[in-house]
């Protein structure tokens, strides 16, 4: 068995299968590996379990009787009690539309029957880090009170970091009871996102005029898993902070201001039709003028600007 410097001990893998032999290699595996193992024989009973424990990872078999694999995810991973932990496909269906089906409905990763356990076990280590990170960025993002979320393509809220929750509370209906958005532009504007490259989405506002919200693409990890940034924006123009606080020029206020929304020297090229290099010549005079020597300490003092002065 091959095992890897993971610390399997806390995390717990549900698995549904219906299948009594595969459950029980599969399970067997797990636990030698280190992991618990709960099990639940269909779809329903997997459901029904979550609501009272939230396992770290799902295996789930494709096939089964009544719900699915494929229902069963797609429950899993929407409405107000969705679960946030990765779900690995288990299936003899290794047609590329069943593949495309699983991640479609929220799935991250297949195996093929018979499974391979050491493979398994190599998977499981890697969406279990991966989702680890996730959470530690998750927690970074929270305690430095940054406003962001996390939303599907079909607009259903998945995260929310505490300042973003005060920001989305104060936009009436802005989602429904199951947590999805409402706002049919902002929905048509989501699915644009994950078609249009990062250097040339633009920001979508939303909410009256004397009380803005302007939501900014940071990335796209899947089509189901999109980062947003909300910010509250005034009449005041940012620029016109940055370049009182530290004699900036407008263009270096501009390319500031980008980098502070986490835009790349390629993206704030594109974005302001000048090369990268020269966005770069920019930043080390900006770096100067502000006494810092990289991009997040200059992301976080131009936030801080232009909170002071009203401009987000």
């Amino acid at each position: 068995m091959i095992l890897s410097d993971f610390d399997h001990r806390r995390q717990i893998v549900l698995v549904v299968d219906d299948n009594p032999e595969s459950l029980s290699m599969v399970a067997t595996a797990i636990e030698e590996a280190g992991m618990t193992v709960l099990v639940a024989r269909d779809g329903q009973t997997a459901l029904e379990l979550v609501t009272r424990i939230q396992p770290d990872v799902v295996l789930m078999d494709a096939v089964m009787p009544g719900l699915d694999g494929f229902e069963t995810c797609a429950r899993l991973k929407s409405g107000p009690d969705m679960i946030h932990a990765p779900i690995i496909f288990m299936t003899g269906l290794s047609e590329p539309e069943h593949i495309l089906r699983g991640l479609e409905v929220g799935g991250v990763d297949y195996v093929t029957k018979p499974v391979n356990p050491d493979e398994l076990i190599a998977r499981l280590t890697v969406h279990l880090t991966n989702a680890k990170m996730i959470e530690s960025a998750q927690n970074a993002l929270d305690a430095g009170g940054r406003p962001v979320l996390a939303v599907t393509e079909e607009g259903q809220l998945i995260w929310a970091s505490p300042e973003a929750k005060k920001l989305v509370d104060q936009l009436a209906n802005f989602v429904d009871d199951g947590n999805r958005l409402t706002n049919p532009k902002m929905l048509d504007w989501l699915s644009q996102l994950v078609k249009t490259p990062l250097s040339q989405t633009l920001p979508f506002r939303l909410g009256k005029k004397d009380d803005l919200m302007e939501i900014c693409l940071l990335g796209i990890r899947t089509p189901r898993e999109i980062l947003l940034s909300i910010e509250k924006i005034s009449d005041t123009d940012p620029k016109k902070a940055l370049i009182s606080e530290f004699s900036l020029t407008a263009r270096e206020a501009e390319i500031l201001i980008w980098l502070s929304r986490g835009k790349t020297n390629r993206d704030i090229g594109d974005i302001l039709s000048i090369s990268a290099r020269t966005v770069n010549k920019h930043l080390e005079q900006i770096f100067q003028k502000l006494g810092v020597d990289n991009r997040t300490s200059a992301a976080v003092i131009t936030d801080r600007i232009c909170r002071k002065a009203g401009a987000v």
